[in-house]
């Protein structure tokens, strides 16, 4: 048997049970939940002044798998990262579109999006602010 179960079938620790009310589902401890809201919120606003660089979202767009359909400059089954930010959606719409995508917007793409909703809105908010800062405005040549 697994030292653990058997910890915790035959050791249980003596003691004040824990109140229903005190119980929660999440798997982080107290002590970090206490500590890590401002170091999260200072690190956030940080972030957000400055887009991500792709080495850093190249993670969270393997994981939400959107690298299956979409490419930086080439157009796939969905339309290339660089051809969205031409679009010059903000964010938000971005955000909103990995949720409920509107094929519509997109007709010469045969294959329409799914649904994107398990993708966490920190991290889509993240992907549409490295999307966005692919749109390079330049200058005009003389």
């Amino acid at each position: 048997m697994h030292s653990t179960a058997y910890y915790t079938l035959n050791n249980i620790p003596a003691g004040a049970k824990l109140p229903v009310s005190e119980l929660s589902t999440k798997r982080s401890t107290t002590a970090t939940t206490k500590t890590t809201p401002a170091k999260t919120t200072a690190a956030t606003t940080a972030s957000s002044k400055k887009a991500p660089t792709y080495a850093e979202i190249e993670p969270l767009l393997v994981k939400n798998t959107c690298t299956a359909c979409h490419a930086v400059n080439k157009r796939q089954v969905g339309p290339a990262f660089a051809d969205i930010a031409k679009r010059k959606y903000s964010n938000e719409r971005i955000v909103q579109l990995i949720y409920n995508p509107e094929p519509k917007n997109w007709p010469e793409h045969e294959t329409p999006m799914a649904p994107m909703p398990q993708v966490p809105k920190t991290e889509a908010l993240k992907i549409a602010a490295w999307i966005n800062s692919l749109r390079i405005e330049k200058a005009p040549t003389p």
